[in-house]
């Protein structure tokens, strides 16, 4: 199939444009996709903003998506162009893993599961006009909670200890702070949390050594970081 200006790429995959309106996601492992698809209209059925899922193109392979086209920076744009505030970025993803929690398990039989991201931080909410929308599901699971705001907390420590810029590390810091206090009332990231989730970290295989080697540092600085 044809597909039109590669727009991104991230560890797993690329996107494509197709048109004005739809957007081409493809998987570089041949993932796929029909579990991610499962999760975003499930989610999207409850409100929860993520992007609107395309009809399937001709010629597309199951590790294909098309999904809306979305304009606007990503969270972690408008932070480096100084749009929005390191705090104000940080109680934004509390709020959105607080609604996408209040949702019931799709699958699962224990009540207490929620639809789990796995991988919510500023490079994966893109701000448009209707506000911010949730891209990249590949990750989505259920279970507890708590240990997807432990993820989200230790991706944002572990920014804060690996990045080359003192600036940057040190709005990280300020991210995790906030990102941990909006959630503290819905229990935070707890050290039983975090440890999973350093566990889970150091088996994924597109981390790299920096990112691995300073797990145990990231869980220390998300705890001492809580309010």
């Amino acid at each position: 199939m044809h597909t039109g200006q590669l727009l991104g790429s991230g560890r797993t995959a690329d996107v494509y444009a197709l048109d004005g309106s739809w957007v081409l996601r493809r998987y570089r492992d041949r993932t796929d996709t029909t579990d991610e698809l499962a999760v975003m209209s499930y989610v999207a059925a409850f409100g929860f903003p993520v992007p609107r899922i395309g009809p399937p193109a001709d010629g597309a392979r199951r590790t294909d998506l098309v999904l809306q086209r979305l304009a606007g920076p990503t969270l972690a744009e408008a932070l480096l162009a100084g749009a929005v505030r390191a705090r104000d970025a940080g109680a934004q993803l509390g709020r959105l893993l607080r609604e996408l929690h209040a949702i019931p398990p799709r699958v699962s039989s224990d009540p207490e599961d929620r639809i789990l991201h796995l991988d919510l931080r500023p490079e994966n909410v893109m701000l448009t006009e209707r506000g911010p929308v949730v891209i990249d599901w590949s990750t989505a699971e259920e279970g507890p909670p708590g240990f997807d705001r432990a993820v989200s907390a230790l991706n944002l420590a572990r920014a804060a200890l690996t990045s080359e810029l003192p600036a940057a590390a040190a709005e990280a810091r300020v991210l995790l702070a906030a990102l941990l206090a909006e959630i503290s009332d819905d229990g935070g990231a707890s050290a039983a949390d975090l440890a999973l989730a350093a566990t889970r970290g150091r088996r994924n295989p597109h981390a790299t050594g920096a990112e691995r080697d300073c797990l145990d540092d990231a869980v220390d600085l998300a705890l001492s970081s809580a309010p």
